[in-house]
């Protein structure tokens, strides 16, 4: 199987089997969103969702945030990984959308990632969440995944992962592939026992024909 059938197979069993991929973070707004990309950092989506009711009803703007301090911010990130640093970047963060950007949150990349907190995967997630904006954020998940698929070949960083999968995919599709290789990531193609018995990739993938050569050759 070529690279471009390897994409075209993967193309094909996600739009059939998750058409309508979205982020597992809970938000009502731009706002909102970027404080939940922010604080997903290193930490999972669940536990972001259970902080971030509380922190959204006492601070429902940029210009409520910005008016806080680290000690009264503290105690409702105190959950989330790497609380200190999380807490100044909101502030920081929320203090510089007040003052350049009236309080909303840029669909801009070169704009998002001016703002404390946001680096390229972050500025890459908000612009193509809430915007479709073809970029692709590449975390963990996607960096492990597109690996083993076949997608990304010889990748040694995200950024390398990142330019192969935009050449790979359609640009119309780019905004959900990196839902789709996200949740595969999570759910299906997990870091240590990957689930290929129930992959519905497996005939596309590099790992699994590795895997199962490896098995017969043991027999």
């Amino acid at each position: 199987m070529t690279k471009k059938e390897r994409y075209q197979f993967v193309i094909d069993y996600f739009q059939e089997n998750l058409p309508d991929p979205e982020t597992e973070l809970i938000y009502d707004n731009p706002y909102q969103l970027l404080v939940a990309v922010i604080l997903s950092a290193q930490c999972t989506d669940k536990r972001v969702n259970l902080t971030t009711p509380a922190l959204f009803k006492d601070f429902p703007d940029a210009f409520a945030l910005a008016k806080s301090n680290q000690d009264e911010l503290f105690p409702y990130l105190k959950s989330i990984s790497y609380p200190n640093n999380k807490t100044k970047h909101l502030l920081g963060m929320a203090q510089l959308l007040v003052t350049d950007f009236e309080g909303k949150v840029p669909l801009n990349f070169d704009d998002l990632i001016k703002l404390p907190g946001v680096g390229r995967k972050t500025a890459n997630v908000i612009t193509s969440v809430l915007d479709n904006q073809p970029n692709m954020a590449v975390d963990t998940h996607v960096f492990r995944v597109s690996a083993r698929i076949g997608l990304a070949t010889n990748a040694k960083t995200p950024l390398q992962t990142e330019q192969q999968l935009l050449k790979g995919f359609p640009k119309e599709l780019i905004y959900k592939a990196h839902h789709w290789l996200i949740l595969h990531g999570r759910y299906v193609c997990v870091a240590r026992k990957p689930k290929c018995e129930i992959c519905g990739l497996k005939a596309a993938c590099k790992y699994y024909a590795k895997l199962s050569l490896t098995t017969y050759d043991a027999r």
